[in-house]
């Protein structure tokens, strides 16, 4: 049975306790549906002002990110690459954290509730093959540590969905 773990106030080693539980929760899981599943769960109930924690995957031959395993209200479907804050982290390959969603242009409002924004690439076998998508309610949420310890979870994500 799994457990999620109280905050400790120290968001560092919260992150570093994260890291572990995914490491264990995918160690000898090769099911990438089932690994991006409860990675979705373990972030949405781990991590504090969060309302929507998902995956969205790349459809190539549609020019589009495809609604993946998630955690939340229903959410948009389809993405175009290169369209809001997901689809511009995919066509960018790089980490988009927003401060003030409304303030980004072209941002899709999927949730009307979400503030602010992070979305990190996920890479297998060096080629982004979608996004993981945070959101929550709270303007400026998402700050450098965030940023790192998330982009440590999609690697080890990455790590267990290349065996």
């Amino acid at each position: 049975m799994f457990h999620v773990e109280k905050q400790s106030g120290d968001k560092e080693k919260d992150y570093q306790l994260l890291l572990k539980q995914l490491e264990a929760m995918t160690e000898d899981e090769t099911d990438q549906i089932a690994n991006y599943a409860n990675a979705s769960a373990l972030l949405y109930h781990s991590l504090p002002e969060v309302n929507w924690a998902g995956f969205y995957f790349a459809k190539e031959e549609d020019g589009q990110l495809v609604l993946g395993p998630f955690q939340g209200l229903p959410a948009c479907v389809r993405i175009p690459f290169g369209r809001g804050v997901c689809g511009t982290a995919y066509a960018n390959g790089k980490v988009e954290r927003i401060e003030d969603v409304n303030a980004f242009p072209g941002h899709i409002a999927c949730d009307a509730a979400s503030q602010s924004e992070i979305v990190l690439p996920i890479r297998v076998d060096g080629k982004i093959v979608g996004v993981l998508d945070i959101d929550s309610p709270v303007k400026n949420r998402f700050d450098e540590i965030d940023e790192k310890y998330l982009t440590q979870f999609a690697e080890t994500l990455e790590k267990a969905l290349a065996q």
